[in-house]
């Protein structure tokens, strides 16, 4: 129709425009469109084959609008064994989202809100563990905390281990602090680490009612200033915001690691340093809008809170403390001692007399234990009678090489006399090397030969050392010093 209005000739438009002449001549008489001259299609290609039984499922969807179409085409199928195939359940899913738009009852409207610069944070948590990352060749599964101002999309984003009050304190002034402002509201969903349940049957409880506040959270925001709020229960979209950001944050991080052509980190440092460089080209590309938001927001002006629970726990008799609901070994000379705990959100510092005692890894979850045999060898390898039954039994073997070791000293000495024989190897470890006994270890059971303590020691005092070469003390010429200066001076 375009060059037909500019020369008017059907078999140059027709020819221009890839038609054959006799079809463009019918559109040039009619005046029409081919999309003017299509009509919605108003009968069937095939029979109906739920007419039969559609009223019943109409019915059925009336009186429980919640069904699926599978779970009504399974009905069917038990009701009417060999009329339907498994293919037609298409055909009845689309018959059924037909009843919906048509007949259904309302849907939930999702409204629109308008944000304020500068007005309010939200915070929330993500997995990572689609990205594939490792460290030291190990898959490290954590999560990242995600900081977003909804005005401008800022966002930051912290490695953490657990959805945890120690993991947002970590997540919201890391992102405050690479701010230097201070929005007025931060908000999160009800999660155990803000919030807190009202146990059913106390006083207070109100099904579906906001969870108040704990007061370690309270005393975050009173820090920062901030006042917090939290989403309806079971309502994500309230905090929609961070919500959405997730899936553009890992596919951004996804892009990154795919250039950087290496999924493998030498520490969970670098991985951080990593996340925070994508972060960071994904706020210079968020210009004015952010500039707006700072300058809505007032200046941070306090100190950065230290990102660990202080706590005091004695010493239990076995050389134990007890963290969280998880246990840990300490030194033995503890003993009765009350010790000093700061719990981080990846590890313990245990304290005494100002002095750090222990150093490791924070356990996840309930009653699981840490136990390094280090800390009990020195008595149990006195008292080997007790080896049996110990609680901790298992966390006595290092590795699988000293369990095999056990196992073939078990087969030539059995009861206390063998483990006595063993405890004496682990003891040896614990005073020594241990990467020199297990080696010692697993020659012996290479070469087949008894497992003693004797055995490993002759092993372990024939091992090569390097040897350290005698070398003359070499005569130190001062006059070159002197030649030097000179030099200077000339």
């Amino acid at each position: 129709m375009e060059e037909m209005a500019k020369h008017g000739q059907v078999g140059l438009a027709a020819m221009r425009a890839g038609m054959d002449r006799k079809t463009a001549r019918k559109y040039v008489a009619i005046r029409k469109l081919p999309s003017e001259l299509a009509a919605p299609r108003t009968w069937r290609t095939r029979p109906d084959p739920f007419a039969e039984d559609w009223p019943a499922l109409a019915g059925r969807l009336e009186a429980e609008p919640g069904l699926e179409a599978k779970t009504l085409f399974e009905r069917l199928c038990e009701e009417h064994p060999g009329r339907y195939e498994p293919g037609q359940l298409r055909t009845l899913q689309r018959r059924v989202r037909l009843w919906r738009a048509q007949m259904g009852p309302p849907r939930e409207v999702m409204f629109a809100q308008a944000h304020r610069p500068g007005e309010a944070a939200q915070t929330d948590f993500t997995e990572t563990a689609s990205l594939a990352i490792t460290i030291g060749g190990e898959a490290f599964a954590s999560l990242l905390c995600v900081f977003v101002l909804p005005f401008s999309n800022w966002q930051w984003a912290t490695v953490c281990l657990s959805e945890s009050l120690a993991a947002i304190r970590r997540g919201v002034q890391a992102a405050l602090f690479q701010l230097g402002r201070v929005p007025q509201f931060h908000q999160t969903d009800n999660s155990t680490a803000a919030t807190h349940r009202i146990p059913k049957g106390s006083e207070g409880h109100v099904e579906g009612r906001r969870r108040p506040f704990n007061d370690e959270y309270l005393a975050l925001m009173r820090h920062f200033g901030m006042t917090p709020r939290t989403t309806e229960i079971a309502a994500k979209e309230q905090n929609g915001d961070v919500e959405a950001s997730h899936r553009a944050l890992k596919g951004r991080l996804e892009q990154a690691l795919l250039v950087r052509g290496i999924r493998e980190f030498d520490s969970v440092d670098a991985w951080q340093a990593f996340v925070h460089e994508v972060v960071r080209k994904a706020n210079a590309a968020r210009g004015s809008r952010v500039a707006e938001e700072l300058a809505a927001m007032r200046p941070l002006a306090v100190a950065r809170l230290p990102e660990f629970r202080e706590e005091r726990a004695r010493v239990a008799p076995g050389s134990t403390i007890r963290v969280h609901h998880c246990s840990y070994s300490v030194p033995s000379r503890l003993i009765g001692e009350i010790v000093q705990v700061l719990v981080y959100e990846d590890r313990l510092e245990v304290h005494f007399g100002g002095e750090l005692q222990l150093a490791c890894e924070r356990l996840r979850g309930r009653n699981r234990h840490r136990i390094d045999y280090r800390h009990v060898i020195w008595s149990l390898v006195r008292k080997p009678g007790a080896f049996a039954r110990y609680v901790y039994r298992e966390e006595m073997f290092p590795s699988l090489v000293f369990r095999r070791a056990y196992d073939a000293i078990r087969e030539v000495q059995d009861g206390v006399r063998g483990d006595l024989e063993y405890l004496r190897v682990l003891h040896l470890a614990a005073s020594t090397i241990e990467a020199d006994v297990e080696t010692a270890l697993e020659l012996l059971l290479t070469e087949k030969r008894p497992v003693t303590i004797e055995a490993v020691k002759a092993l372990g005092s024939g091992a090569s050392r390097p040897e350290v070469p005698d070398l003359a003390p070499q005569a130190v010429d001062l006059a070159a010093y002197d030649d030097l200066l000179e030099g200077v001076g000339a």
